[in-house]
């Protein structure tokens, strides 16, 4: 079994201006998947800018493996739809985090990540400290649709192999 880096909790704020799928109105919820794990939200009804403000969880065994998500539009009789996808890495969270991190005040910004080609970061991205943990927010574009983002808010937890 590969060793264990950390937890990441990913919470999926909300989705904006996501793509309509049906006339009566989408009903969206996020997949997300690394490697072989794969975790959901909720389905939102009839909701092109739903807030969900779940947290998911997923073990992090890789800290380069892209982490993919994907907005679907929950159907009763056909095949979900899909409403948008991107992806993103926790390279550089991953690297914050195994800094020493209790004595850096709250709120201090380690590392700001800005838009490229390479990512579909919306706008800046900073890592930041609170409670001596890293925190990332993101604003992600949706790609292979007309329109939409997603905000996340990702949190890093260190897990030590010895018991407190």
């Amino acid at each position: 079994m590969e060793k264990l880096m950390g937890l990441l909790k990913v919470k999926v704020v909300r989705g904006v201006n996501l793509a309509k799928r049906d006339a009566r109105g989408s009903d969206p919820y996020v997949v997300i998947k690394m490697g072989n794990q794969k975790v959901k939200t909720s389905v939102k009804k009839k909701d092109v800018n739903p807030e969900w403000n779940e947290e998911l969880t997923l073990s992090v065994s890789d800290a380069t493996v892209p982490i993919k998500l994907e907005i679907l539009d929950k159907d009763t009789f056909t095949t979900d739809d899909s409403m948008g996808e991107t992806e993103f890495t926790i390279h550089d969270l991953a690297e914050v985090a195994i800094m020493d991190l209790k004595s850096i005040p709250d709120n201090t910004v380690i590392k700001t990540l800005h838009p490229t080609k390479q990512n579909l970061l919306v706008c800046a991205s900073e890592i930041t400290v609170k409670k001596g943990k890293a925190f990332q927010g993101l604003i992600l574009r949706l790609k292979n649709v007309g329109s939409g983002d997603i905000h996340l808010e990702l949190q890093w937890i260190n897990v030590s192999s010895s018991s407190h």
